[in-house]
């Protein structure tokens, strides 16, 4: 194979000690296990960016972390969550599904200072069930904080707030986050749940209404999205973004399917199928307009897609006609 004779004409001498650029060369001769050709297949040449980082995933590994849960999120795909929603030194980052914060442990490596907010009041004070085997119960000092600081990322931790997270008047009305990076429940493993309203409780009578704390309820997968959606574009920075996983069924799936905003726009949408059948999207949302009191309430989402049902009805509808065919 010949190449032009013009193709490595540098001007200048080559530093190969200290070279402000290093360019390097790959033969592709087929899958492993197959015999090789004589010739590559295909050359690649091209500059060097960036090493990569795939070393933090060991070092973040859900194994070796102090605290954490039945729906932990593994550490590689907190990294590129983390990346996706573009966080960096003095980001303001928040997870309104917090669970045991593995996301922020992520944001907090990219130089983010991270909050969140759970409704499992338990889970974050370290007083629910193990996750871990042969461990009976938790240990005291179990928390968010303590997984920051065994990676010496403490000083990013801001707080953690035992909150419901359809429930948007507890927070200061102004844009605040840099990036809202989230997991929410699907109720397969965990149910998704919300503080009931007023309508909910009716069976409480008038004489005992005054005072008393609605019981928790279920939280519609519809209802998630939407209330996500709403919260990012009232609370998100000018061109913050929202990164977070939307499970669909591949067999009905759209783009259609997606929820929207009119203050928010799709920056990329990710796949990663779970079985043949039902996947999830990683999507992600930057901000591009401002927020406007009309705007709320705004957010849209096929509900015809789960047949307005529960994701977990769906899921293990799935499972059960694979195993039975």
């Amino acid at each position: 194979m010949s190449l032009p004779e013009d193709i490595f004409s540098f001007k200048g001498k080559v530093n190969l000690k200290n070279p402000d650029n290093t360019f390097g060369l790959l033969e592709y001769y087929g899958a492993n296990k197959t015999e090789p050709p004589d010739k590559p297949f295909k050359i690649y040449f091209g500059r060097w960016i960036a090493d990569g980082q795939r070393d933090l995933i060991q070092q973040f590994h859900l194994t070796k972390r102090h605290f954490i849960g039945n729906t932990s999120m593994d550490a590689g795909l907190s990294l590129i969550m983390s990346n996706l929603g573009q966080v960096k030194q003095n980001s303001f980052v928040f997870d309104p599904f917090v669970g045991t914060g593995s996301l922020l442990v992520a944001c907090a490596h990219h130089g983010g200072y991270v909050m969140g907010t759970d409704i499992d009041y338990l889970l974050l004070h370290a007083k629910a069930r193990p996750s871990r085997h042969n461990q009976k119960q938790r240990l005291a000092d179990e928390s968010i904080q303590s997984n920051l600081s065994q990676y010496g990322l403490g000083h990013h931790y801001l707080d953690i707030l035992v909150a419901d997270s359809s429930k948007h008047k507890m927070w200061r009305c102004q844009p605040m986050f840099d990036a809202i990076i989230t997991d929410p429940p699907y109720g397969i493993r965990e149910g998704a749940k919300r503080i009931g309203t007023e309508k909910d409780d009716c069976f409480v009578t008038d004489d005992v209404k005054n005072g008393h704390i609605p019981q928790r309820v279920e939280y519609q997968m519809a209802d998630i999205f939407k209330d996500l959606l709403n919260f990012a574009a009232r609370f998100l920075n000018m061109n913050g973004r929202v990164v977070f996983w939307f499970p669909v069924s591949r067999e009905s799936y759209t783009e259609e399917n997606l929820p929207t905003h009119p203050c928010l726009r799709l920056d990329s949408n990710c796949e990663q199928t779970l079985s043949t059948r039902i996947s999830r999207r990683l999507i992600t949302m930057v901000k591009y307009k401002e927020f406007k009191d009309e705007d709320m309430g705004t957010a849209e989402i096929s509900v015809d897609h789960y047949d307005n049902k529960p994701f977990r009805d769906l899921y293990f509808k799935n499972h059960r006609a694979i195993h039975n065919q």
